[in-house]
């Protein structure tokens, strides 16, 4: 995700955290400082706000590491404002994992409300409980702390997609009827949810739309990725792979990846040195560089060293989502280490289309025969 700084790495999960971030953290010191006027309060109030999101990133890596016991690895989790999200390279195969994956992250939150709780009254034994608990407790960092994980962890399993009830909901109803059918009635009830946020948010508190909005779109999205993947499946993807394509040398100029770009179709070029692939070099990355310093420039210097390669084997609902998620948004198709095509987005998209016409054809032939 752009405009985002790695703040570090854990069991191989880097976290990032987005530019936006900074925003939500000068609102709550400006919010502070209006409310109470004093260089305390902000300082507390920021606190407040790295705290939370600190348990944010725990419930992120709740799932993480959960995903991880089911050998699914986790790109990397980024801070946003509205929370985290941590990016898996799939979803789990069975549903019984997707639930277990699911519930991680609000147990996580469950657990440290337990334990602040514990420690707050362990705290409160020295003096008097019941006096501190509706003086002080409420209104402290680490009271308001607690009760907001008991908010995040009850919040995030609404059954609503995106959010973890959603997919605890579409877990449940997989174990009884097909994968795709479960998604579509989980994300149905979701956008049943987001039409109710909006309503109270008309009525109540505007930020509800702002939610309402997130889900809907979150629950849209979910529906749709399942259906495309269920399409896709038992696909290889040399069926779908460009096989008429061209490469270029470390060292060519750019010069020349520019010819063949307005000669052809092709927007990225799989780089090649003595028949082995060290790179990708992508259409936006040429038109920074051409930008900045001109067509001299070698292709060594431009392109992306960091690529994924996909075995023609391999089947294309399991290669899809890391297509989605490769910073190259091409990659080369290898067949006993040989570079043997080249896939994009594109051409997914148009092998749909082909595959799709020909699904309907098909069905209007076999209607023709019935009649």
């Amino acid at each position: 995700m752009g405009w985002s700084w790695k703040l570090g790495e854990y069991a191989g999960i880097a976290v990032y955290v987005h530019a936006t971030f900074l925003l939500l953290v000068g609102w709550i010191a400006l919010l502070h400082w209006i409310q109470l006027g004093t260089v305390q309060a902000v300082v507390g109030g920021v606190v407040f706000i790295l705290l939370l999101f600190g348990c944010v990133l725990l419930h992120e890596f709740g799932h993480a590491l959960a995903a991880k016991r089911y050998g699914i690895r986790t790109r990397d989790i980024t801070l946003l404002p509205i929370g985290g999200v941590a990016r898996l390279e799939r979803m789990p195969d069975k549903p019984v994992q997707e639930l277990w994956v699911a519930l991680a992250g609000p147990a996580v939150n469950v657990a440290i409300f337990a334990v602040l709780y514990l420690f707050l009254q362990a705290k409160m034994a020295l003096t008097d409980f019941w006096q501190v608990d509706n003086s002080m407790v409420r209104g402290s960092l680490w009271g308001r702390l607690m009760m907001v994980n008991l908010f995040l962890a009850g919040f995030n399993m609404l059954p609503a997609f995106p959010m973890d009830g959603g997919r605890v909901v579409r877990a449940l109803l997989a174990m009884r009827m097909d994968y795709v059918q479960a998604t579509s009635i989980a994300a149905g009830l979701g956008q049943a949810m987001a039409f109710l946020f909006g309503f109270l948010g008309l009525l109540f508190n505007p930020f509800l739309l702002f939610i309402a909005l997130f889900v809907w779109i979150g629950a849209a999205q979910e529906a749709s990725m399942v259906q495309i993947r269920s399409a896709l499946g038992g696909i290889p993807v040399q069926r779908a792979m460009l096989t008429d394509f061209r490469t270029v040398s470390p060292d060519d100029r750019l010069d020349r990846v520019v010819e063949l770009i307005l000669s052809g179709w092709q927007q990225d070029f799989p780089v090649l040195e003595e028949g082995r692939i060290r790179g990708v070099l992508t259409r936006s990355d040429l038109i920074t560089a051409l930008a900045q310093q001109g067509a001299d420039r070698l292709v060594r210097e431009v392109m992306q060293s960091e690529y994924e390669l996909v075995d023609a084997a391999e089947m294309l609902e399991n290669v899809l989502p890391r297509l989605q998620a490769c910073a190259c948004h091409s990659m080369p198709v290898v067949r006993n280490g040989e570079l043997v095509g080249l896939l994009t987005m594109d051409n997914v998209g148009e092998f749909m289309a082909i595959q799709s016409a020909l699904d309907a054809a098909s069905r209007r032939a076999s209607q023709r025969g019935i009649m």
